[in-house]
């Protein structure tokens, strides 16, 4: 649908994995948008248009999400790696003829821009990561108080369908739950907004490709991360994170990310995790000024 995107052109891109759908637009160096989850590119609709006016924006649905496909993950669930969902969006970008780009990521999609920062350095030039900490890092610092806000990071990779199973028993009732809690800014998620949502995350398909998405996060990736961990982030990171977040209360996220990159800036936003919806005016503003610095 084209909540917030009318003015943009659709394409939908085939890679060497998957099939991804794309809403494009503006003028300018291109910036690629990805978000997380359980959304669709429309977490960027009150930002893409106005990002647009300077940038040539690319926002897609990441592999297994909105209205791209969902393939296979495979038994070691590297179908959902960050690394394959990564590889994805630079095919995309190059498909669309941009070599070195810009990238913003929330939540999973900022997982996936920080894995496509490690493999492929030449092709970003400048990163900004909304609201996470590194997946890593995130494993290895739980303690009572993380388990509680993001008791989906264990549910979610379970095994034998069992969140599917009961994910799907209740889809609208999960997907208003999980947007609500960690939302801090009641009517954030207007009613088109999570109309859109709840049609694309109440496919079946949907469901067990962003369940894989969470699966691999807790193998395969923690293996791609473990085996990068001396290898810094080399192009400007900035980092911007709800002041009342899970990520933004809980850890010292300027902190924890010098450990990982070179050239590190940020500072919080006042509102939860959302920080587009939540904070689109301020959300636009500093990925403006980070991205034409």
């Amino acid at each position: 649908m084209a909540i917030g995107f009318g003015e943009f052109r659709r394409e939908r891109v085939r890679t060497s994995g998957a099939e991804i759908q794309v809403a494009a637009g503006g003028d300018g160096p291109p910036l690629l948008l990805l978000h997380g989850y359980p959304q669709t590119h429309i977490l960027w609709r009150k930002v893409a248009p106005r990002l647009a006016e300077r940038f040539t924006v690319v926002a897609p649905d990441l592999r297994g999400y909105g209205d791209s496909s969902k393939p296979p993950s495979g038994d070691d669930h590297a179908g959902y790696s960050k690394r394959a969902m990564a590889g994805d969006q630079v095919e995309v970008m190059e498909t669309l003829g941009f070599n070195r780009f810009f990238v913003a990521g929330h939540d999973r999609g900022a997982r996936v821009a920080h894995r496509m920062a490690l493999d492929h350095p030449e092709r970003v030039g400048k990163l900004a990561l909304l609201d996470i900490v590194p997946t890593l890092y995130r494993f290895e610092h739980v303690n009572q108080d993380v388990a509680t806000k993001a008791y989906h990071w264990f549910f979610l990779i379970q095994p034998n369908n069992l969140p599917e199973t009961l994910i799907g028993a209740a889809t609208e009732f999960f997907l208003r739950h999980s947007l609500a809690s960690w939302s801090g800014t009641p009517g954030a998620h207007e009613p088109a907004a999570f109309s859109e949502y709840l049609r694309c995350f109440q496919q079946p398909e949907t469901i067990h490709a962003t369940c894989e998405d969470y699966r691999a996060g807790a193998t395969i990736d923690l293996v791609h991360d473990r085996a990068d961990l001396g290898t810094r982030i080399a192009c400007p990171l900035l980092l911007l994170w709800g002041e009342t977040s899970g990520q933004g209360s809980s850890n010292d996220i300027l902190s924890v990310w010098r450990g990982r990159a070179t050239s590190v800036s940020g500072r919080p936003i006042r509102c939860g995790h959302f920080l587009p919806e939540e904070a689109p005016d301020e959300t636009y503003a500093a990925l403006r000024d980070f991205f034409t610095e």
